[in-house]
């Protein structure tokens, strides 16, 4: 019997959302699940390592592996672009990893055009302070850019009724045992259980 593919999980927010924070957390309790690291032309923030965050490349880089149709996903977010590398993702599932990917909602409905399968998860700040308190408290961003994130952020919220499930970030451990549940009931879906069990279905109907 082949190897049973993997799930490709998709989470979008807004800046500020508090979604890396979330996905870097639920991967510590899914330490089976795959990160796909994407690929960028923002600057590396203090303490970002190449690989880690994010492939770091230039603009002109980024633009020839567009062309060559390299991503499974690309799109400009504040200025920067954004994009995830098709082979990673596709080895990956193929080996029956599940794969996160943490993008805007633009590249999210590029992925659900693409892989109708996968599984796209949207995350909400509780309130419209919040959300700028904790743009503020990254202390990283000039004053430019948080009121840049902060007039985007209505457009990007626009979207999430696109997505498959909506969570709101209030409290951190709140948001991750929904999250979790969203992964768990995705496992338990009955393609997926008929044939992970299909000896033991077999069985039964003998």
């Amino acid at each position: 019997m082949g190897v049973e593919p993997g799930t490709l999980f998709v989470v979008a927010a807004p800046s500020g959302a508090g979604k890396s924070t979330l996905v870097n957390a639920l991967l510590k309790r899914e330490p089976g699940m795959t990160l796909s690291i994407s690929h960028t032309t923002r600057p590396p923030r203090p303490g970002d390592r190449d690989a880690e965050q994010y492939y770091f490349v230039d603009r002109a880089a980024f633009e020839r592996d567009i062309a060559a149709g390299l991503f499974l996903e690309h799109a400009e977010v504040h200025g920067n672009l954004y994009g995830t590398s098709r082979a990673k993702v596709a080895a990956n599932l193929a080996q029956g990893r599940d794969v996160l990917l943490e993008i805007d909602w633009q590249g999210a409905a590029q992925v659900r055009a693409q892989q109708p399968g996968c599984v796209s998860v949207f995350i909400l700040p509780p309130s419209r302070a919040e959300l700028e308190r904790r743009l503020r408290g990254r202390a990283s961003d000039s004053e430019a850019v948080i009121e840049r994130r902060l007039a985007n952020s209505r457009g990007e919220i626009a979207h999430a009724h696109e997505f498959d499930f909506i969570i709101v970030n209030d409290k951190l451990d709140d948001a991750l045992d929904a999250l979790q549940v969203v992964v768990d009931a995705v496992r338990l879906r009955s393609a997926i259980q008929c044939q992970r069990h299909a000896a033991l279905i077999a069985e039964l109907l003998a």
